[in-house]
Parts: C-alpha cells; sequence; structure tokens
C-alpha cells in the first residue's frame, strides 16, 4: 500500500477486489478517474498469479488517490469485502462504494449511486428492478440468478437484489460492530451481510442496473462455492424462525482487565456459539433454552420473586431465557465471559444491565441484590468451589432473599439426549473428541446430595422439584438467605412432595424487611 497521507476520509471511497484482473484493472481504473467525482481507489489482491498485484502498485505509482492492499492467497470474495469495510473504518471513510472489476458494474454508473448517499444508510444497485435488466446473459446464468434472487426473497423476507456487490454503504450510519455479526466470507456475504442491516432496521434503498453478460475474464465463483451459498442461506433461514436474535447487533462490551480469564473457556464456548457451533447444535440449544427452560424460569421467577425486585443472573451466558423475566423483575446479568455479554446484550437491547465478572469475585456490594438465579453453571464446578460460590451468592444477597438454582442431575432428559448425540457423532459419524460445553464434574446425583450444599453454606431450602414442567431437564431449587425477621410463614419442601408443582397463588411472598 502506497501514498497514505494522501487519504482523505471526506471523499468516498470506492473498493474493488481482484483475482486474476490484470487486463481489467488499468482500463477500469481509468474509466473510474475520468469520472471526475474525485473518489479514492481501494484494490484488495489475492495474489493473482496472472501478475495482477504488479499492474495495481503501478497504479499506486501513477494515481496518489489509488490505494492496494495485497493478500497472500485466494481468501474469499466475502473476506476481501469484510476487510475492504474494515478498511474503510479504520481510515474514517464516511462512504463506501463497492464494486466489481469485470465491468458487469460500470463505472459510470458511480454517480447515480452517489446520489443516493444522503437518503439511505445502504445503497443497492438492483438487476430486478427493470426488464431486461440481463439482457444477453445466457439462459443458466439467468436461471442461477434469478433462482437466488427468489429465494432470498422468499427465506429471508428481503425485497432487495442481495447477492449483488454493486453497493454503497454509509459506514457513518452504520456502526462498525455490525459487521462483526456476519460469519460468511464467501460468495454468501452478500445476502447475509444486507440480511443482518435489514433486520436491525438501517434504511435500505435501490436502483435499477443493467448488467451486461461478462465479457472480460470469466466467473469465479465455483459449483462448490454455489453449493455453500445455498447451505449458509438455509442456515440463516433456520436461524432467523428459531433464533432471530442472533443477528441484532450492539454496542461490543469492554472486558474488565481486573477480571481474570476463565480456565474452564467460557469466552470460547460463547465465541463458538456467537459464530455458529453448527446448525444442528445450535437448533437443539435455541429450542432448549426458549421452549424448555425459558417457560420453567417464568414460573418460578413470578412464583418466588415479587415485581421489580433487583435479581443477580448469575453466569447469564447469552441471555435468552431472560426474555419474559425481564419486564417482572430487574435483572443484572454477570458472566466471565466478554464474548457471553455481548451476546447477553444482543438479546435484551437495554433491558437489562450486564457487568464482567467471576461468580467467585462479584463485583456488587453486600447484600446488593433481592436475589439471584442461575442456569447450568454449578454442574461445572467441584464440591469445594460450589461451596465458595455459594458464599459470594450469600453475600451479594440480602437477608431474606431467594435463589433459583437451575443444576442439571445425572440422569437428566438433556444431559441423556447430549450423551446419546456424541455417541453418534462419535461412532457413528466418526468425529473425534466431539464436546458441546466445558465438563460438568458435580452434576446432582439425589435431592439429598444438592440440598447439603445449601444448607452446609447456611440457606434455608423453600423448595425443591424436578419433574415434567421442564421435561425432567433440570433440578430447580429454591433457597432463602435466613434473616433474624421472621415476618411470614413460608411453605417448605420436606422433600415428599418433591415431585409435585405447587400452585403459584401458594407461593408469593414479599421479601421481609432486613
Amino acid at each position: 500500500m502506497s501514498n497514505p497521507d494522501q487519504e482523505s476520509p471526506d471523499r468516498p471511497l470506492v473498493f474493488i477486489p481482484t483475482y486474476n484482473e490484470a487486463d481489467n484493472v488499468v482500463a477500469l481504473c481509468e474509466r473510474i478517474q475520468a469520472q471526475g467525482l474525485g473518489f479514492d481507489i481501494l484494490f484488495i489482491d489475492d495474489n493473482s498469479p496472472d501478475g495482477t498485484g504488479k499492474v495495481l502498485d503501478g497504479l499506486v505509482a501513477k494515481y496518489s488517490n489509488v490505494k492496494v492492499l495485497h493478500r497472500s492467497g485466494k481468501l474469499g470474495i466475502g473476506s476481501a469485502h469484510f476487510q475492504g469495510i474494515q478498511w474503510a473504518y479504520d481510515h474514517n471513510y464516511q462512504t463506501l462504494i463497492t464494486m466489481d472489476c469485470d465491468f458487469t458494474h460500470p463505472p459510470e454508473k458511480l454517480a447515480e449511486i452517489i446520489s443516493f448517499r444522503d437518503k439511505y444508510d445502504v445503497v443497492v444497485g438492483s438487476r430486478y428492478l427493470q426488464k431486461r435488466s440481463l439482457r444477453g446473459w445466457n439462459a443458466l446464468r439467468k436461471l442461477l440468478t434469478r433462482a437466488g434472487h427468489a429465494l432470498t426473497v422468499s427465506l429471508l423476507g428481503m425485497p432487495y437484489d442481495a447477492t449483488g456487490a454493486f453497493r454503497l454503504y454509509r459506514l457513518d450510519r452504520i456502526p462498525r460492530y455490525a459487521f462483526d455479526v456476519i460469519q460468511s466470507r464467501g460468495y454468501s456475504f452478500f445476502f447475509e451481510s444486507l440480511y443482518v442491516l435489514f433486520v436491525n432496521r438501517m434504511k435500505i434503498g435501490e436502483f435499477p442496473l443493467a448488467l451486461p453478460p461478462r465479457t472480460y475474464g470469466h466467473s469465479k465463483m465455483s459449483y462448490r462455492e454455489a453449493v455453500r451459498s445455498v447451505k449458509l442461506l438455509l442456515t440463516v433461514y433456520a436461524t432467523k424462525l428459531l433464533n432471530p436474535e442472533k443477528f441484532s447487533f450492539c454496542e461490543p462490551f469492554s472486558r474488565d482487565a481486573a477480571v481474570p480469564i476463565d480456565p474452564q473457556g467460557w469466552d470460547d464456548y460463547w465465541k463458538n456459539a456467537k459464530s455458529g457451533g453448527g446448525i444442528v447444535y445450535d437448533t437443539i440449544a435455541a429450542f432448549y433454552r426458549k421452549a424448555i427452560i425459558r417457560p420453567t424460569l417464568n414460573y418460578f421467577v413470578r412464583a418466588y420473586f415479587p415485581a421489580n425486585a433487583r435479581v443477580l443472573h448469575a453466569g447469564c451466558g447469552s441471555g435468552q431465557v431472560d426474555a419474559d423475566i425481564r419486564e417482572h423483575v430487574k435483572i443484572t446479568g454477570l458472566d466471565i465471559s466478554v464474548n457471553a455479554l455481548n451476546l447477553y446484550r444482543r438479546n435484551n437491547k437495554d433491558h437489562c444491565e450486564v457487568k464482567h465478572g467471576s461468580i467467585f469475585e462479584i463485583p456488587l456490594g453486600d447484600g446488593e441484590v433481592d436475589g439471584i438465579h442461575n442456569l447450568g453453571v454449578m454442574e461445572h464446578f467441584t464440591p469445594g468451589e460450589i461451596r465458595r460460590i455459594l458464599g459470594e451468592f450469600s453475600r451479594v444477597l440480602k437477608p431474606g432473599g431467594r435463589m433459583i438454582i437451575f443444576w442439571p442431575p445425572e440422569f437428566g432428559a438433556s444431559v441423556l439426549f447430549l450423551k446419546a448425540v456424541k455417541g453418534f457423532l462419535e461412532k457413528v459419524l466418526r468425529r473425534k473428541n466431539v464436546k458441546f460445553h466445558p465438563d460438568e464434574i458435580t452434576r446432582v446425583q439425589s435431592r439429598r446430595h444438592a440440598v447439603h450444599f445449601f444448607e452446609e453454606s447456611g440457606f434455608r431450602v423453600l423448595r425443591y422439584y424436578f419433574g415434567l414442567k421442564d421435561f425432567f431437564t433440570q433440578c430447580v431449587i429454591v433457597v432463602e438467605k435466613p434473616t433474624a425477621l421472621a415476618l411470614r410463614s413460608l411453605p417448605v419442601d420436606s422433600g415428599r412432595t418433591q415431585n409435585a408443582a405447587r400452585p403459584v397463588q401458594q407461593a408469593r411472598p414479599s421479601f421481609a424487611t432486613p
């Protein structure tokens, strides 16, 4: 790259990825310059075997407004666009235009696309707004192009030309972290990126674009890439139905330098969840959280926490389960993983406070919360660590405050199901060392086993439940921190009715005044 001192962020930047475009880049660059629009131009070349990179270096030497980045190899068209967008942000450009190098996006259209920049956040050159816009294309290419458009319209609900690369982005209006949500680095980058911007209510506009047949070079989209794009489209569609929050973006959470990196690898776990740990597992996990755990949590929170109580979700993870109870109580989500907190904020927006911290050293004062809920965390720690955690929970909990702990038993439905899936993947599909989450080393062995931990830590057990509400997935333990002022009488679980669900109206106490 050359001439960094010549950058002018107030001027629009035109970005063009190249691979084997030695015959095109000079003519394209000169036609862009001939428009007299004063644009800066960025080329990213993927180490083209035909010497495109050297030709581009010549253009950089000739024109002060031309830059080039050389990459080590063919890393994908979506990867090039992502890097071009990041480069534009790094150099403070407000407007970015992306286009192909094969003249299917005529430089003479740059004046037209730039004319829409004050009206929209994203502008797309559309092949479908006027008849005969694909004139001269062969029948197969027309069929594939129109089929792709039909799929993105019908599956994703976007009326735009979602697979075209001739676009304008108002980077001063689109937050940079919006592009962190996008996972594809191939051709599917185009429809995934537009969908993310679409669902986050960016203003998208189109103008008609007639594309001539490609007469310079040849298409670089392989059959394998086409199949991969269709697979990703189906994945995006499934996620849209089952886990739409995954496409939301929000300002990233900053890591607290005082919080240690967790030895169990939760940050990596949630990083994989963010980037897509496999559509099957993501689908199962989303269904489990929303259809099984969330209704159960709703029941217990409304039964044991009064309205507007300040509640700590300790080890909050992605926070999908908090979508309903956040209307009943005031939640602070706490997690050691920054990736988890980013997901939590995407799922809950501004409804909940978030804190970066460890459950061994909660960044709250003594007696600061009315309640605590905790789901699927205890089983990942040793008995000694669990006692330390419960001691810290007791510290931040008010006297008379309650905790609702979801703790999977050794023979719970989810444990048995994931064991079966793991066995199938390893033994039938021959995958090695399948691991869905950090190790579960202390599952509940019995009611007595679980209750002992809480009573030993000074809590009073109000309820132990393992039953049909969540299809025998979790043991739910409701406990209370004792207070010297016994202002109420509560039903205490005797153990004889541990599988019976008491009516909500029998369990709506208010908190005692400490």
